[in-house]
């Protein structure tokens, strides 16, 4: 009965020992996990990459704006002062035109009394 119940136990543990992973399971697991951890890795440095490329890409556009605005302010600047020439050239225009009829209406005057 002793044999039986050794050969039973050698038997059992022999079973138990074969049921777990061999050298070769556990070498691919462990390869998969270094793969898993290595992708894992690329995608955060290429999610890094990504950010520090749109922040550059923000500044950038940052800056193009502010440089359109401040082209935009000089052009209407400009317009303005030139807005500004054309209203006096028209204000002293019509000073004299003005200066001219008045001249105009006392010579008829004095023609008129006279």
């Amino acid at each position: 009965m002793k044999k039986v119940l050794l050969s039973l136990t050698a038997l059992s543990i022999l079973a138990v020992v074969s049921c777990g992973p061999s050298a070769e399971e556990m070498a691919k697991k462990a390869k998969a996990t270094a793969d898993s951890v290595a992708a894992v890795a690329a995608a955060e440095a290429e999610a890094a990459a990504a950010k520090a490329q749109a922040a550059q890409d923000s500044i950038a556009a940052v800056a193009a704006a502010a440089e359109a605005s401040a082209k935009a302010m000089a052009d209407s600047i400009a317009a303005a002062a030139e807005a500004a020439k054309t209203q006096v050239k028209t204000v002293v225009k019509k000073a004299k035109t003005n200066e001219q009829k008045n001249k105009e209406d006392k010579k008829v005057l004095q023609q008129q009394k006279g």
